[in-house]
């Protein structure tokens, strides 16, 4: 079932994939400075450095920074201020978006709420925003809307958090986008690992393919509207990109997964190869570049596969973790918090 799964998830098929051409995005022609992307990994990387430090070995899946984060072409030099390790002022709440097909196996992955409790220490928040896995952006985006406004109003500045795994940056994006009555409800929007771009994986699955995750042991999950695949075909993405400019009320901010090719879980490898035949940056999953939203602050690159970003099946079921899914350790609390840190502290100086 995992083997069936995990071919689903990286569309194993057999036909070549689709190249790109004229419309070739940004950010593999130029820095991405130039393709207006505002490059704030010096300071992303003082304050997880940190909190890593801070937090040590008592957390799972610790590894020193240089280990967790990739460095790509020339990183800006950090800022040397103070990281601030206390308690949040703002009290954010980190409202994730997840993947195709989370509602299929989230109760297989029986989730510890680890990161939550780790963010409660210090003031932040932690929710999962349902949606349904197998459906498209469009549907997904409406369910997030009305998600949002059926949360209690919040007091003074926002306090939310849209953070987008995978399939979820897209939905996000969709949903600030169509919906302009939830935006003045939300501090950011942070694309973690996201589809922003698409992914060629996609261009030669079938919807077919991603049902079989319909099957998953303990799976609940309902057809949807069966445009999730769709949605994620890059042709579909950019030429929404290019017919939706990005409400300029939020800000966005970006982190990228850009794996040393050893980070890479044997499952995912399929995947890994078959992307490479575009361009050998990628998690196995995304592009590099496809993970950046247009305009947004890049925070980072993660030193991860796609799966391990978010996904923790190594932390319930030791065998997977230990042979098909060998990569799937991150310190995923650590970054968390110091994702919502950073966006403090970035808000903060927007502010003044």
């Amino acid at each position: 079932m995992a083997l069936l799964a995990g071919c689903a998830l990286t569309a194993c098929s057999t036909p070549p994939l689709h190249h790109y051409s004229e419309d070739t995005p940004p950010l593999i022609l130029v820095p991405a400075v130039q393709a207006g992307v505002q490059d704030k990994r010096g300071r992303m990387r003082e304050i997880f450095c940190q909190v890593l430090e801070a937090r040590g070995p008592a957390l799972p899946d610790y590894r020193p920074c240089e280990e967790a984060l990739t460095r790509v072409g020339v990183e800006p030099a950090g800022t040397g201020k103070t990281v601030e390790l206390g308690a949040s002022e703002r009290r954010l709440i980190a409202a994730v978006i997840p993947g195709v097909g989370w509602d299929c196996f989230s109760d297989w992955l029986d989730l510890k709420g680890s990161v939550a409790a780790h963010l409660g220490q210090f003031g932040f928040d932690q929710l999962i925003i349902k949606v349904d896995g197998l459906s498209s952006s469009a549907h997904n985006a409406r369910q997030i809307r009305d998600a949002i406004m059926a949360m209690p109003p919040q007091e003074g500045k926002a306090r939310l958090v849209l953070f987008g795994y995978s399939k979820g940056a897209p939905d996000i994006l969709e949903a600030v986008t169509s919906y302009p009555e939830i935006r003045p409800r939300v501090a950011a929007v942070v694309s973690i690992a996201g589809a922003v771009g698409g992914s060629p994986l996609a261009n030669d699955a079938e919807e077919s393919q991603l049902a079989l995750l319909r099957h998953w042991p303990g799976a609940k999950c309902s057809p949807g509207d069966g445009g999730a695949v769709e949605s994620l075909r890059p042709g579909m993405r950019k030429t929404w990109l290019a017919q939706h400019p990005l409400p300029t009320d939020v800000p966005y901010y970006s982190l990228v997964t850009f794996p040393q090719p050893e980070r890479i879980s044997a499952v995912l490898k399929s995947g890994y190869n078959k992307l490479s035949q575009v361009d050998a940056r990628n998690d196995s999953q995304v592009l590099f570049y496809d993970q950046v939203i247009p305009g947004s602050s890049l925070l980072g690159y993660i030193n991860a596969d796609h799966w391990a970003l978010a996904v923790p099946i190594a932390r319930s079921h030791a065998w997977l973790g230990s042979t098909l899914v060998n990569h799937n350790d991150y310190p995923r609390e650590a970054l968390l918090e110091a994702m919502l840190r950073f966006v403090e502290e970035d808000l903060a100086a927007s502010a003044r």
